[in-house]
């Protein structure tokens, strides 16, 4: 019996160290548990300056978890646009430090535009043009993107409603994880042909961010 014990616990505590901390974290008994976790004043500070990604989230910033809260800090280049994408578990707040961007917003599905004279409705696009200290919102789950079209650097915070918020390039993923025939019909029977499509999507930016050519000749980044 004895020895059952000492090796369950043996067990135990090696199958709780084998867990990552975010892990251990969301196992804790209480919240005030977690402070035995984190026992380390510095597990409470999150260097942007360091980070190989600049997003304190569960899993880069530990002291997160339970948190609902998670954090960007976004240089963004001139002429710099992030690729069309969604949070699928986070709404989100924008905020510009420095500089301008652009952004562009399309909510869910049956958000229309009024009626034109004709009668037609379109879907909802909503475009901002941010300045220094001023925000915008993204919901949870809509279509946006950002874009640096000046010849200067930008500097933006967005902070998310949920401590793993999560991304989803919308382009590159579609194109790269969806059957040929799937996208093919998603465009219309005979729209698109196999080998257009190909071209296409060797075309797409597959990074979060990527350089708009038109921007950087008018800029003279090119």
């Amino acid at each position: 019996m004895l020895l059952n014990t000492i090796l369950n616990t043996a067990w135990l505590a090696g199958s709780a160290a084998a867990l990552s901390i975010p892990a251990q974290l969301q196992l804790a008994d209480t919240a005030v548990d977690r402070y035995d976790i984190l026992s380390k004043d510095s597990d409470f500070v999150f260097d942007f300056n360091t980070a190989t990604l600049p997003m304190a989230n569960r899993k880069s910033f530990p002291a997160l978890v339970g948190t609902n809260i998670a954090l960007a800090v976004n240089p963004i280049d001139p002429c710099s646009m992030a690729s069309l994408h969604i949070h699928p578990r986070s709404a989100e707040i924008f905020v510009v430090l420095a500089g301008t961007i652009d952004t562009e917003m399309i909510p869910e599905g049956g958000v229309l535009t009024a009626p034109s004279d004709d009668g037609t409705v379109t879907p909802r696009v909503i475009h901002t043009t941010l300045h220094a200290n001023q925000t915008t919102i993204f919901p949870q789950g809509s279509f946006h993107a950002q874009f640096n079209n000046q010849c200067t650097p930008a500097l933006a915070v967005a902070a998310f409603s949920s401590d793993d918020p999560g991304a989803a390039l919308v382009l590159p993923q579609a194109l790269d994880q969806s059957p040929d025939e799937w996208v093919l019909n998603s465009f219309g029977e005979g729209a698109v042909t196999k080998e257009e499509l190909e071209r296409f999507r060797a075309k797409v930016p597959r990074g979060a961010f990527f350089d708009v050519r038109e921007c950087r000749e008018r800029c003279g980044l090119a």
